[in-house]
């Protein structure tokens, strides 16, 4: 397990990947820490019940090169929440996070994500029992506000509520949730970001660690908000521009890497999870973003996603099926640069 210290002190700003349903998978992970050795990742949302009977093995695997690495609990009871917590610690996890912002109708008939904001003395009970079994940290993810409950006041409520155990990191998306009437799609886009409640929440609350999420897409966006918070989670950019990672190094000095040595660091990875049994398009599906907003980057998704990848069943013409893929990629490029803009 990754030592708390060296993830408190050496990893300031706090930057993270949000967690995505279907996206931040281990394979995801293991290509975004390529990018990044300091962006703390989350895992998908698991439900406290997937790990009590759905094989805790399959919903707590990481690879070890993910770390830092956060895992995201959905759920309401607070002993299976503390469970699981106490279970993620003996897995090696350096952080457990609560949801409290998902809008899913799914997870709302089962009392998990946004739902739960308007139950602060629930979410407190359930973060005490976890902070109680642990001694790695455990976080709140939360909403500014769901429904009828819009107002700054009421999410500083919800806030202070949950403070009250200990807590002291918590990480908002500055959109509310309808969770009435609005999609998780439409929930992601169609209430108005409101930064400048997350920024008075950190004002206000000196003391406590506030991570902010919800429409970031560029280093300096980040730098901006990271002016006024502590921390900044990047959620759908860092999937489809993986790269943005990378760009963000230079809050810690580090260099820039190569997208063709990233790939070249992957081949093993891939080649690995192939021999598990893991097909190929299931991994591929998480680095078609590797040369986005570049020239060649539509080449380069066709090659991965085509029928020819989807084909290859043994590791060898695999591997050798993605490098042709990254020749004519860095082919392209070297003949179609693209152009400097001078402002």
């Amino acid at each position: 397990m990754t030592d708390l210290t060296t993830i408190e002190n050496k990893l300031q700003p706090r930057i993270s990947v949000a967690p995505m349903m279907d996206w931040t998978t281990k394979d995801y992970r293991f290509f975004a820490r390529l990018f990044n050795p300091n962006v703390i990742l989350y895992t998908e949302m698991v439900t406290t019940g997937a790990i009590l009977f759905g094989g805790a093995n399959r919903h707590l695997d990481y690879n070890h090169e993910e770390h830092p690495i956060v895992l995201q609990l959905g759920g309401s009871n607070p002993k299976d929440l503390a469970t699981c917590t106490k279970m993620a610690q003996d897995w090696g996890y350096d952080e457990v996070n609560l949801n409290v912002g998902c809008p899913s109708d799914r997870v709302q008939n089962n009392k998990i994500g946004a739902c739960l904001m308007a139950e602060p003395n629930l979410v407190a009970e359930c973060i005490g029992e976890m902070r109680n079994a642990v001694d790695i940290p455990v976080t709140v993810k939360h909403r500014i506000g769901i429904d009828d409950m819009q107002s700054y006041e009421e999410m500083l409520h919800f806030v202070d509520t949950v403070a009250k155990t200990g807590c002291d990191n918590f990480i908002v998306h500055a959109r509310i949730a309808l969770l009435q009437g609005l999609s998780p799609k439409e929930n992601r886009d169609v209430p108005p970001l409101r930064y400048e409640d997350v920024y008075r929440l950190k004002q206000e609350r000196p003391n406590l660690l506030i991570e902010i999420n919800g429409g970031v897409k560029t280093y300096a966006e980040t730098l901006e908000h990271l002016k006024h918070v502590d921390g900044v989670m990047i959620g759908r950019e860092a999937y489809h521009n993986p790269y943005l990672l990378a760009e963000l190094g230079q809050l810690w000095d580090l260099d820039m890497p190569n997208r063709f040595d990233i790939m070249d660091q992957m081949m093993p990875y891939i080649a690995k999870r192939m021999e598990e049994g893991a097909p190929l398009s299931i991994i591929t599906r998480h680095i078609l973003g590797l040369f986005q907003n570049l020239p060649g980057a539509r080449k380069w998704r066709q090659a991965l996603s085509g029928g020819n990848a989807k084909t290859f069943a043994d590791v060898e013409n695999a591997i050798a099926n993605i490098k042709e893929a990254m020749q004519r990629t860095e082919d392209y490029l070297r003949d179609h640069p693209k152009p400097i803009i001078v402002e």
